[in-house]
């Protein structure tokens, strides 16, 4: 018969702390740092896994601009309030793997020294909820870890963003690992599945921008009271996407998200500067570029994306800061889509300003 609330209240307090971070999460958790391949077009983020059968843990794969080691990548959300997911829950084993996983990690951990008091009884209700069909939380259990259904769907578990610094944000997907059927989606409660918009955000979170460095007329060293052209070709300046993606047996996922240049930021490094426009932003052309080529003749014009320095830079330099701000977007499995806030990338370029010397007769 079902538990009473007094025995689900009792199990939800400090000795289900204990059993999640001890047992589950030892197994379900993130499991080291993502690897990029040779080309440095794709890494992966795992759930643990001992298991070496057909419905091994679940992997978000990713591909196109992203970071060669997995880890985050060169853009900054226009949105401070912005993140991406600390945490989702991911399919993690069929169920005869997840049975002898689970069975192997509650008989390790109740045969520790020491166990018993509410640890023990934690393990023995967890031990519980997946034999018997009757459970002790709020929703049924499993009979037998659901071996019958084995092939027709899977476990879902926690998986840490190993990119989020909070650990407590990291750690927020405690719940037990619970079933969904092939093709199903999971139960609506479970709020942090895994879905198309998530797959997003981590590309996004993955990204790796174009360096930002802006051609500048004339190059490096210009003069006082000199109006310094400057511009990005849409050649070497294109739109950027990056891809996650999910499978498992009878799950499949995927969003691409796209970056797309629409402004540069000129930021000249001295007070004593004036920029064109006057706010430093520059918009992009219709053709894909941003500002416009210096070339011969072009001496007594204004550039329409520049700067002028008004004193010199001494025996140092200044540094000009080009930031360029990107639209994203994205799509996803089944036709989702949307935006996604403006992402920023910008260097810093030495620029040394000389005063232009004249003589008296």
């Amino acid at each position: 018969m079902p538990v009473n609330a007094s025995r689900r209240a009792f199990l939800s307090t400090a000795a289900l702390t204990f059993t999640l971070s001890a047992l589950l999460f030892a197994g379900t958790a993130y499991a080291g740092k993502p690897v990029g391949s040779d080309e440095g077009a794709s890494a992966e983020e795992k759930g643990g896994s001992d298991s070496t059968g057909i419905y091994a843990a679940a992997q978000i794969t990713y591909s196109g601009s992203v970071t060669k080691d997995g880890s985050t990548g060169n853009v900054t959300s226009s949105d401070v309030n912005w993140t991406p997911p600390p945490c989702w829950y991911a399919p993690y084993l069929g169920a005869e793997d997840f049975k002898k996983k689970m069975s192997k990690d509650i008989e390790s951990q109740m045969n520790a020294p020491g166990m018993g008091g509410h640890a023990g009884a934690a393990l023995s209700e967890l031990q519980r909820h997946y034999e018997d069909e009757y459970g002790w939380t709020d929703t049924p259990g499993y009979k037998d870890y659901n071996v019958d259904k084995d092939g027709e769907g899977m476990f879902w578990a926690a998986v840490e963003n190993p990119n989020e610094p909070d650990i407590l944000k990291r750690s927020s997907c405690n719940d037990l690992p619970f079933w969904v059927e092939n093709g199903e989606a999971p139960p609506p409660q479970y709020e942090q599945a895994i879905r198309p918009e998530m797959l997003a955000a981590l590309a996004y979170q993955h990204m790796q921008l174009p360096d930002t460095k802006v051609t500048l007329a004339p190059e490096a060293v210009t003069k006082v009271n000199l109006p310094t052209w400057a511009w990005l070709d849409k050649a070497v300046f294109d739109e950027v996407q990056a891809t996650a993606a999910i499978n498992a047996p009878g799950f499949n996922l995927q969003a691409t998200t796209t970056a797309k240049p629409v402004a540069l930021k000129l930021v000249p490094g001295t007070k004593d500067a004036e920029t064109y426009p006057a706010s430093g932003e520059c918009a992009i052309n219709a053709d894909g570029s941003i500002g416009e080529p210096y070339a011969k003749g072009k001496a007594d014009r204004t550039p329409p994306c520049g700067l002028k320095y008004l004193r010199s830079s001494g025996d140092g330099t200044f540094s000009l800061q080009a930031t360029v701000t990107w639209e994203i977007t994205w799509t996803g499995t089944g036709g989702a889509g949307g935006d996604l806030p403006n992402g920023t990338f910008g260097n810093e370029q030495a620029v040394t300003v000389q005063e232009i010397q004249a003589i008296n007769r």
